[in-house]
């Protein structure tokens, strides 16, 4: 899933650039068969497939690919063509293929030359076979990048059964083993034991410890006993033992069954999760990567060795193919010869750090086991309800009080700790939280400073010695307040940190917050359903409103995702100029096969250029060729369940927020230590490939407070990008360095940005 939109950049922008496009039908079997399995592409050919599953061209395995003879047919049939840079979407298995492919590609002129197959020249001519990958497995098995396309819908696949499961397994007090894909690796099943809390979850690189039976049944039964309704295990489908034996969901079941007699089911999800409609993140994800692949082809000479564009933490990056293909292999070979810790490492998106990070979310230590610091933690909600926000405050609880502190929930925002709504929370109070929309705590705008006094003397009531802060614009003000009242008042002379949670992706210090991957969804999918509502009448335009206050991130990333024509934003100022051609472009559009046309405006962009004034203009200059409609989606973008990538990046984040509170009050422990140095009240957010606490007295001067906005934001860079795709002229800034990077392990301490 999210191949269609690899497809689609690559032939757009190959067009952008001037060159001839072929479709390869059928993968390697296409290109050794050539014929009608060689196709020249057009701009048409793409259109409206970004919201489809699989790939249009097909894929099939090929055994005749694997022997010279394969390869020197298909050399010939792309020799007639004059084809000489391939673009691969597909596994570490295909991407080898076309490295030895390329390898041999002199090689195999020659001899088909000697054949007479061809002649001299074009040997000389297409002397050079460059090739790029993409890669593209729902298991997201690759070393070298952090996501493959395709991951993130099976996610959501995922994540839409196991919400499903839960509500009728509930009911019944049953326990489930879910089964999920993952031969190799396993981080689909880590990633969604964390999004729906499992208590227990089986991977192949990481095998459970001698005596998992017996331990798992205990905390199965501990978690009854505390009135827990509901037991998941989620077992990645390649699961072995330290003996490197299979583990089984039906032996998991058995086990279950036999030892504890509870009512127990499997559900084995299976090509589910290869089906349905390609997520927003890897429609995004792909784009970006399809246009990047385009520019490293135009750009390789024959001494470029084959890349890969990878994803590393925010940023699309090269890499050497064979580096990431080998390392790919060496963790296979670290798992069969036993060395577990060693393929973690390797494997780079299943880091230690989320391994215990995992672990810590599921299993409660006594309270003999525990190290008590004597530390109170306030966690609270500030700003509009985001989905994700409830996962990061269940992750805060649990790694809190798995630090030893005592962690405290503040109730509806600054008002509600003005007023004293704060409970000690415990390790059950937060079970089932991560798939929940909105705020359980309760949220509010009310920023501190009118509640100072008051917030001061409820921090020392409850002796509060740290405070997490989850939330949007509103929380980064607070922060901002609470740091400038430190002179005041001795009790915010504690650690501090923000982690952003806001569907309008506004905070300054972080390139995503928690709450809009979930919005874009949404729009995503509401701009499909939408497109799809005209389906078989006549030329129809949407024009389509978003939120984001004065941000334009999710109509700008809303627009790439589902293939609009336009998107207006505060942060491109637009005239009537701009209007015009956009209505010109658009009927040009509609004389083609493309009979409808999408533009998406954010509620902000401009107070005169309303939704109702875009509206009217396009339908009186589009009479005759196309007729308007206009949706305004509103609060449907703040509700819904929380997308995988919100669950995830929510727990993650907020994990990582605790453990650097635990980390400044063991500092501080017996030392009495007051904090007021800058380093001590943070923002933590993504900036770039890294996880990083920015002081908020640093990131003021970063910020455009009257519009509420970072003044720089990473994805204006992908705004040419959207405009390239859509047939406008933009020149687009690739990839930062341009060039092949080197492949970096991660270390035990560092996890995957994303």
């Amino acid at each position: 899933m999210g191949m269609n939109a690899a497809v689609r950049a690559v032939v757009r922008m190959g067009i952008y650039v001037g060159a001839k496009v072929y479709f390869i039908y059928e993968g390697y079997q296409g290109m050794v068969d050539g014929g009608s399995n060689i196709v020249e592409a057009d701009w048409e050919s793409v259109s409206s497939i970004l919201q489809v599953g699989g790939t249009i061209i097909g894929s099939a395995r090929c055994k005749d690919f694997r022997s010279r003879e394969g390869r020197l047919k298909a050399a010939a049939n792309l020799i007639q063509l004059g084809i000489t840079n391939l673009c691969v979407i597909g596994g570490d298995g295909s991407l080898t293929g076309a490295n030895i492919f390329r390898r041999e590609w002199s090689g195999l002129l020659e001899e088909l030359a000697k054949d007479g197959k061809i002649d001299k020249e074009a040997v000389q001519r297409h002397g050079h076979l460059n090739v790029v990958g993409m890669v593209g497995s729902i298991d997201n098995d690759f070393c070298g990048t952090d996501m493959t396309i395709g991951t993130d819908s099976a996610l959501h696949r995922i994540m839409e059964v196991v919400d499903a499961i839960m509500t009728t397994a509930q009911s019944h007090q049953r326990t489930f083993v879910l089964e999920v894909m993952g031969r190799h690796c396993g981080y689909l099943a880590l990633v969604s034991a964390l999004a729906c809390g499992a208590d227990w979850v089986f991977l192949p690189e990481s095998p459970p410890e001698e005596g998992w039976q017996e331990d798992m049944c205990i905390k199965l039964s501990e978690n009854r006993a505390r009135k827990k309704r509901l037991n998941i295990i989620i077992v990645a489908e390649g699961a072995i033992d330290t003996q490197n034996k299979p583990i089984t969901s039906e032996q998991i079941k058995e086990l279950v069954v036999t030892q504890l007699g509870y009512d127990t089911r499997v559900t084995i999800l299976g090509h589910v999760q290869r089906g349905g409609t390609p997520s927003a993140f890897d429609r995004i994800l792909a784009s970006r990567m399809g246009v990047e692949a385009v520019v490293a082809l135009l750009q390789a000479t024959p001494e470029t060795p084959a890349c890969v564009v990878s994803l590393s933490g925010n940023q699309a990056v090269r890499l050497p193919l064979m580096e990431c293909v080998q390392m790919t292999q060496d963790v296979q070979k670290a798992m069969d010869e036993g060395r577990f810790k060693e393929a973690v490492k390797l494997r780079g998106s299943l880091c230690p750090s989320g391994l215990e990070c995992a672990s810590r979310l599921r299993l409660q230590l006594n309270g003999r086991e525990l190290r008590q610091t004597n530390c109170n933690v306030g966690v609270v909600n500030v700003g509009a309800p985001a989905a994700g926000m409830n996962a990061a405050v269940r992750a805060a609880v649990r790694v809190g009080i798995s630090d030893g502190h005592k962690m405290f929930a503040v109730y509806d925002g600054f008002e509600g700790f003005a007023k004293g709504n704060i409970k000690e929370i415990g390790w059950a109070d937060v079970g089932g939280w991560t798939g929940q929309g909105g705020s359980i705590l309760g949220t509010k705008r009310t920023l501190p400073g009118k509640y100072l006094e008051d917030i001061a003397a409820q921090m020392r009531a409850h002796r509060i010695n740290a405070l997490l802060i989850i939330g949007g614009f509103e929380a980064y003000l607070g922060l901002l307040e609470l740091s400038a009242a430190r002179e005041k008042h001795e009790e915010f002379c504690v650690p501090m940190v923000m982690v952003p949670a806001t569907v309008s992706n506004n905070v300054p210090g972080s390139d995503f917050s928690i709450g809009a991957d979930t919005a874009l969804n949404t729009i995503t999918d509401t701009c499909d359903r939408i497109k799809q509502s005209a389906s078989g009448t006549k030329r129809r335009v949407f024009i389509i409103e978003t939120m984001g206050g004065f941000c334009g991130y999710l109509a700008n990333m809303g627009a790439l995702a589902a293939g609009a024509d336009a998107a207006y934003i505060f942060e491109e100022p637009f005239d009537i100029r701009d209007l015009q051609s956009n209505v010109e472009h658009l009927t040009e559009k509609m004389k083609t096969t493309i009979q409808r046309g999408l533009v998406l405006r954010n509620e902000s962009c401009s107070e005169n250029y309303t939704t109702d004034f875009i509206y009217q203009l396009y339908s009186e200059e589009g009479r005759g060729v196309f007729d308007c409609r206009k949706n305004v989606l509103g609060h449907m973008q703040q509700g819904g369940a929380p997308s995988p990538f919100d669950r995830n990046f929510g727990t993650k984040i907020s994990a990582r927020a605790m453990q650097w509170i635990s980390s400044k009050l063991k500092e501080s422990l017996g030392k009495g230590k007051r904090f007021v140095s800058d380093d001590s009240i943070c923002v933590l957010g993504i900036s770039k490939r890294n996880l990083v606490f920015q002081p908020v007295a640093e990131l003021k001067k970063e910020t455009d407070f009257e519009h509420r906005i970072p003044k720089e934001q990473w994805w204006l860079k992908l705004r040419p990008l959207m405009k390239i795709l859509a047939k406008y002229k933009a020149s687009f800034e690739v990839s930062e360095a341009g060039q092949l990077e080197p492949v970096q392990h991660r270390g035990p301490e560092e996890p995957a940005a994303i």
